[in-house]
């Protein structure tokens, strides 16, 4: 089966992360310094990398060469952690699974035992805001005394959603929508890979239409 082309060109170092140098470098720096906090809120509009940018912290705190804020993405953990297949990296949907029994069970239940493979288990809660209330209130309580080995990387597109409780709780990062240009330069570059004919001013006008996201 062919691979779709955002799959194949998701970035899977911090370098290849186009339109958020700001927070790539204020993490890699964190990473060097030994200060990662237990808990991120990554928030913006859809497309500006956010889960691309939790996938990659992940891989700087697991990476065989880790904590690292060069991870180069070929080790046995970084390919697992791309590949969706790492067991001390657990992705949660918060748009399909809202409820609290979905938080106890893969969160609350299972915090407290020890990383698989690595240093950290680190969980990350796409569209947080989807979450219910009681749903919330359960993640607060482990938010507020987290095991030591435990990384909470929380994700929306809808920050003023989700409870002021949380948000103290969280280092935020807020991602921008990224530029025509940048948009446009990314796309002739994947345009070049795969041998396909794209016109510069195509490009530049697929960036503006994008409306910031990648």
């Amino acid at each position: 089966m062919a691979e779709a082309l955002y799959r194949k060109y998701r970035p899977q170092i911090f370098e290849d992360v186009v339109g958020q140098e700001q927070i790539e470098r204020t993490i890699k720096n964190a990473i060097e310094q030994d200060k990662v906090s237990h808990a991120y809120l990554f928030c913006g509009p859809r497309g500006t990398g956010k889960t691309t940018t939790a996938r990659l912290l992940a891989k700087a705190l697991l990476c065989e060469k880790g904590p690292t804020p060069d991870p180069d993405g070929t080790c046995e953990d970084c390919q697992m952690i791309a590949e969706g297949v790492h067991p001390d990296v657990y992705e949660l949907d918060a748009a399909s699974r809202t409820g609290v029994e979905n938080v106890r069970e893969e969160i609350i239940n299972r915090v407290q035992f020890a990383p698989t493979r690595g240093r950290y288990k680190v969980y990350i809660i796409d569209e947080v805001h989807m979450l219910s209330i009681a749903a919330f209130n359960a993640l607060l309580k482990t938010m507020e005394e987290p095991p030591e080995h435990v990384i909470f990387i929380l994700a929306t597109t809808e920050v003023q959603k989700v409870p002021v409780t949380i948000l103290s709780r969280c280092q935020r990062y807020d991602f921008t929508r990224i530029t025509a240009d940048d948009i446009a330069g990314r796309l002739l570059y994947v345009a070049g890979q795969e041998k396909i004919e794209l016109d510069e001013n195509a490009a530049q006008l697929i960036g503006r239409l994008a409306d910031g996201a990648m």
